[in-house]
């Protein structure tokens, strides 16, 4: 996963060979994924038998229905730890909680209750009796207090993806986080979790679908989605759209600019650390699916005999882009540098012990996470890079993201020409 940039499910595949994926005890089917919201939804749609044309709706096309790729950067300083991490996100609506997942059940007519309260007896009691009726129910807690990726103090209410909260296992709920075993979570560990950031405290959508999906309400769900986030990466915001690319190529090497790199890190503290976050972000390795740009062109060459259109020529364009983004993570985080590669390492062994093992792998993720923070720790304040290196590393960087810019500029314009064509 971590050296081919692949999914862990795809990863593992190559190792272990395909398997039939079982049923839990709660009758539902653990079967990976590549991204929160869409493996969420498409997990959840097969437990209650949805079908179009005899066939359960991939997490391919709910990707495309949910609105398709995004685009967003931003550099945090955060005084707390003296930390620096860069956020990176690359589907659409990725700033807001529920909007992507909310506007997938709308566009495809699937009905759902949603519930938002500030109280813990209401929350923990909506919750009950969703998973006890047998409906998985969609929520949002905190990663840090979820604690199963074993996260420091410091990320404490830094938020968190979408999860799916599927049945019972003694005082503690089953999570599916795109995860292949039984995931538990402690019940007042998932509530306080769920409770702990106060923009989508408490958050829990719970999806009632009544039948199967005509494939004519597939279709004119997808293009629905896709087209908003064609539109929105299109836009001109520098945040949510392809500028915010442009905007991190030029940052990276002025000097200066109050959020510029050379400025930012003139002292080397906290630089690992924001190199680290840039490679999870971009990698499937990290927690919520890495650029998603072969996501997107799976999801394209899945659409093509849906929407009667040509598709290759788009999904080939967008694994241009996602190449592209191999090599920044490769940039940011080059495994020859002393530290860099055995941060590499511990991250995709924490991700692998929570995505393959479960509950199983609970002991490897301790383990491999308190050296990944340690490590991180140990680098912000010791930086393994001269003056000399941050210099050709911010340039080698820069032209990276400049080239990634571009060929995504090519990308939108093949999924605009896919989505005319489509009427």
């Amino acid at each position: 996963m971590a050296r081919t940039g692949e999914s862990y499910t795809t990863a593992r595949r190559h190792v272990a060979g395909a398997a039939p994926v079982p049923l839990s005890a709660a009758g539902y089917r653990l079967s990976g994924g590549r991204e929160p919201v869409s493996a969420a939804l498409a997990h959840v749609l097969a437990h209650h038998g949805v079908r179009c044309a005899g066939d359960e709706v991939s997490e391919e096309l709910i990707f495309g229905v949910a609105g398709g790729p995004g685009a967003g950067y931003i550099l945090w300083e955060f005084a707390h730890d003296d930390s620096r991490p860069v956020v990176l996100a690359f589907s659409a609506d990725w700033q807001y909680a529920d909007r992507a997942t909310l506007a997938a059940l709308d566009r495809l007519g699937v009905a759902a209750s949603v519930h938002r309260t500030g109280g813990a007896v209401g929350a923990a009691r909506a919750l009950a009796a969703a998973v006890d009726a047998g409906r998985p129910a969609l929520v949002w807690p905190d990663r840090r207090r979820a604690g199963y990726r074993h996260l420091p103090d410091a990320l404490d209410g830094m938020g968190g993806h979408v999860v799916v909260a599927y049945g019972r296992s003694g005082d503690g709920y089953l999570v599916d986080d795109r995860s292949l075993a039984p995931l538990t979570v402690p019940a007042p560990v998932l509530d306080a979790a769920r409770a702990r950031v106060g923009s989508y405290r408490n958050l829990l959508v719970d999806p009632q679908p009544t039948g199967d999906l005509a494939p004519e309400a597939l279709r004119s769900a997808l293009v629905a989605g896709l087209s908003h986030g064609a539109a929105q990466l299109g836009g001109t915001s520098a945040s949510f759209a392809l500028p915010a690319w442009r905007k991190w190529a030029r940052l990276v090497t002025e000097g200066k600019a109050a959020k510029g790199w050379p400025r930012v890190f003139a002292d080397g503290r906290g630089l690992a650390g924001a190199l680290a976050s840039v490679w999870e972000g971009v990698s499937p390795a990290g927690t919520t699916g890495g650029h998603l740009r072969d996501l997107t062109a799976d999801c394209l060459d899945a659409a093509g005999p849906l929407l009667g259109v040509p598709t290759a020529a788009a999904a080939d364009a967008w694994r241009a882009a996602g190449a592209g983004w191999t090599a920044v993570g490769d940039a940011a985080l080059p495994a020859d540098v002393p530290g860099f590669g055995r941060l590499r390492e511990l991250t995709a062994t924490v991700e692998q012990s929570v995505l393959g093992d479960g509950d199983a792998g609970r002991d490897a993720a301790v383990v491999a996470a308190a050296g990944l923070w340690e490590l991180r720790a140990r680098l912000d304040a010791e930086p393994p890079l001269t003056p000399a290196d941050r210099d050709a590393l911010f340039a080698g960087l820069g032209s990276r993201l400049h080239a990634v810019h571009a060929a995504e500029q090519v990308a939108v314009r093949e999924l605009a020409a896919v989505l005319e064509r489509a009427g």
